[in-house]
């Protein structure tokens, strides 16, 4: 969350932030109630010092009535604390509940818009394929080659997931493998995170685990959601803590299943593997200094870059407009894969990347000590390494031939052990 003082004294950039994402929050409101607390606050101070001189004067030798006034006088204060310490809390309460619907401000640079057909395209990579035959989408691909069953995953699970078999089960390891060996050459420690996380670390990343806006499943009773990425538990790994400076950045990355309701989430450019309710997911997260954040981001990147440059899968770069950034994410850059077999051939998102600030970190309280020797609050950084249902719609639609096979990428064949599948 933005620093309320932060949101006083800067108003009018705040509720102009907010109109640019195409966000509802009072700010206003945010204001009045900080002033309140703030007022809470030092009348209980006052309070406060008027019990502890209250007490100061009961000692010693007293006159019956002097100490009996006194006595008084005690009773009514410790009532009138304890009134206006409920008072303060009833406060924050709604201070923090008004507060977090603020989102995070934008980078100057980002453009602004209201959905995503309104980013900016920076650049693209590779050469888009020219097939001498009419290009099949990876449904289709994938049931003649016999690589995913959604009818079966269907009559199990429910709509939208999905069984992956024979070589889609060592492709989908291999696109693993092959990004976290990426990740270990630039310095990243793997994590395999758990795949539920408490709801206030949801919360404190950015997550809304409750209503019918969100996207999370929860888990009745227990206080804990399915998480729908690996940000969540590696944001959540140093919450409440104080992290040493000579340390950072610190660079994680985390494999994970991904749970998401998807709800409401229907249409040709959802089918299939692109958009499904379970999927593995290779994250990177990376906690720094607020001077490290840009470049780091930019870094964060530049790996996703990689990576895909790697599997020759050709992609372009956008720069996320203000409607389309989320609440906690400053800046955020896509990349958006090549799918011949969307919608006879368009892009579609497979990573993305966000520098937080420390918009995150001060709602789950991650600091580092400063040279000044002040407690800070972290920069958090979050990054997509590989979604890999999304990868695979990609090599499939990619790397068809005219035949009905599919080529496997070269830098996957060590991992996965065959260079093409064919029908069986």
């Amino acid at each position: 969350m933005l620093d309320y003082r932060f949101i006083k004294e800067n108003l009018e950039a705040v509720k102009a932030n907010i109109e640019a994402r195409n966000m509802t929050a009072d700010a206003d409101k945010v204001v009045e109630l900080f002033d309140k607390r703030t007022e809470l606050v030092t009348a209980l101070q006052v309070l406060q010092t008027e019990r502890n001189e209250n007490a100061k004067s009961m000692k010693g030798k007293l006159e019956p009535e002097v100490r009996q006034k006194l006595i008084e006088e005690g009773k009514a204060l410790k009532e009138k604390i304890a009134a206006m310490e409920k008072e303060l809390s009833e406060a924050e309460a709604l201070l923090d509940e008004a507060g977090r619907q603020i989102p995070n401000m934008a980078h100057p640079d980002a453009p602004v818009g209201k959905v995503d057909t309104e980013n900016l395209e920076v650049k693209q990579v590779g050469t888009v394929p020219q097939f001498d035959f009419e290009p099949k989408d990876h449904v289709q691909l994938a049931s003649e080659l016999d690589l995913v069953d959604f009818d079966e995953a269907a009559k199990v699970s429910g709509p939208k997931f999905y069984y992956l078999k024979n070589e889609a089960v060592f492709l989908e390891q291999a696109v693993v493998m092959y990004a976290l060996n990426i990740l270990r050459k630039h310095g990243f420690t793997p994590f395999i995170t758990p795949d539920v996380a408490k709801a206030e670390i949801l919360q404190g990343i950015g997550f809304n685990p409750r209503g019918n806006e969100s996207n999370v499943y929860c888990i009745e009773e227990e206080g804990t959601c399915l998480v729908a990425t690996a940000e969540i538990t590696l944001g959540g790994y140093h919450s409440g803590e104080i992290l040493d400076k000579a340390k950072l950045p610190l660079k994680y990355c985390g494999l994970s299943h991904c749970f998401r309701r998807e709800a409401g989430a229907a249409g040709q450019f959802s089918k299939g593997l692109y958009r499904v309710h379970q999927f593995t997911k290779l994250e990177m997260f990376v906690y720094c200094t607020p001077e490290e954040s840009d470049a780091l981001h930019e870094q964060l990147r530049q790996i996703e870059e990689e990576i895909f440059t790697g599997l020759k899968i050709p992609f372009r770069v956008v720069d996320t407009c203000t409607g389309d950034l989320g609440a906690p994410a400053y800046r955020k850059w896509d990349l958006e894969a090549w799918m011949p077999g969307r919608n006879g051939g368009d892009w579609g998102e497979v990573t993305s990347t966000s520098n937080c600030t420390d918009f995150q970190a001060r709602r789950l309280n991650v600091r580092f000590k400063d040279d000044d020797g002040k407690n800070k609050y972290v920069h958090m950084l979050n990054g997509t390494a590989v979604a890999v249902s999304r990868v695979l719609v990609a090599i499939l639609e990619n790397y068809q031939n005219a035949d009905g096979s599919i080529t496997v990428p070269e830098v996957l064949v060590p991992f996965c052990g065959f260079d093409v599948i064919k029908k069986k």
